[in-house]
């Protein structure tokens, strides 16, 4: 009995014990009461409508409802941001290209560089995806990553056209970021883990301070540095692949402090916003070759989705009663469906 729902204030305890669970590297998610609570307050806000689009931060869980009357229990979380950068400075690395050129020596050198970016202010920004160990099984992370752009596809008005996910950059067995030691401790002079909270809690002015504007020629960095720009942490790895089946793509972009890819996308061509279809509901069982959907209500202040099966694309859909419970919805009402699982063999 799961569904994905709208985070709520009494929420904040168990998040603040799954974001313990999760580790170095999640910046948009630290075990810090103040940070998280004013982010809930923010998502809470957001979901009514009561601050500007720009500065909403909408939270999703992914909570195991109780069959009695208790609460549940909280599985998984996951984020959209309206937009990033612009109450605090967003940092990235552009990859670029130096050439170096002379005639008179027959030489002609073309240097890879990294240039410290805003270029992605004001992109809208998944982030905050994590699920809790015992839960990975199944369909569980495909579904919890995929209701975002199934929450974006129901609700575009809300959101900029460029869509961002900063993807949690490669670290060794011992949790050692490869990159950061051969950069960013150089200019910061303190361990990852603490530069990363400062970040995490808003405070970023340092890393304009402390970080070169000029171009740092990537040849210059060690070699462990160096293969490890652009590439995900090894839990990560799924996530990315998932990401980029929906329509979302890596350009050059990385994270300053840990070289993970920033994947960029357009809205209009996300595969939720070109294949979602709104569908009537109503109590029953499915019939026909069903296969797996995902389903919400469209309602924003009270947001919610779950997994079943069903026709993609159908004009109507049956729910079991407690499926209709779930998504607070009743049979007549008007839901948002798509495909789990993207079709590129479908036409085979």
């Amino acid at each position: 009995m799961l569904v994905i729902r709208a985070v709520q204030t009494a929420d904040l305890d168990a998040l603040i014990e799954m974001a313990r669970q999760a580790g170095s590297g999640m910046t948009t998610l630290k075990p810090d009461r103040k940070m998280l609570g004013d982010r809930v307050a923010t998502a809470v806000a957001s979901f009514n409508e009561t601050i500007p689009p720009e500065q909403r931060d909408y939270m999703f869980v992914l909570e195991h409802a109780a069959q009695s009357a208790e609460p549940g229990s909280i599985a998984g979380v996951c984020a959209i941001k309206g937009a990033v950068g612009l109450t605090e400075p967003f940092y990235n690395y552009r990859i670029g290209t130096l050439v170096h050129c002379s005639r008179e020596l027959n030489v002609f050198t073309r240097m890879e560089t990294l240039y410290l970016s805003n270029d992605l202010t004001g992109s809208s920004e998944l982030c905050s995806l994590f699920l809790l160990p015992e839960y990975r099984a199944g369909f569980n992370g495909k579904w919890l990553s995929k209701s975002r752009f199934l929450f974006i596809a129901q609700f575009q008005q809300l959101f900029t056209e460029k869509i961002i996910a900063e993807m949690r950059g490669y670290q060794d067995e011992n949790g050692v970021s490869p990159f950061y030691e051969g950069l960013g401790r150089h200019f910061f002079k303190m361990d990852f883990d603490h530069v990363d909270g400062l970040t995490a809690i808003g405070k970023k002015s340092f890393i304009a301070e402390l970080m070169p504007r000029q171009p740092l020629y990537v040849d210059y960095l060690p070699e462990s540095a160096r293969e490890v720009i652009g590439k995900v942490h090894t839990s990560t790895q799924p996530a990315r692949k998932l990401l980029e089946n929906e329509g979302m793509h890596y350009e050059g972009y990385v994270d300053i402090f840990d070289a993970g890819p920033v994947l960029q996308g357009r809205v209009s061509e996300l595969r939720a916003v070109r294949d979602s279809v709104l569908a009537v509901a109503g109590e029953g069982v499915e019939e026909g070759e069903t296969e797996h959907l995902l389903v919400s209500n469209t309602r924003l202040a009270d947001f919610r989705m779950i997994l079943t099966r069903g026709v993609p694309g159908a004009a109507r859909i049956a729910l079991s009663a407690q499926e209709l419970s779930q998504l607070h919805v009743q049979s007549g009402d008007e839901v948002r469906t798509l495909s789990l699982n993207t079709r590129k063999n479908a036409h085979a």
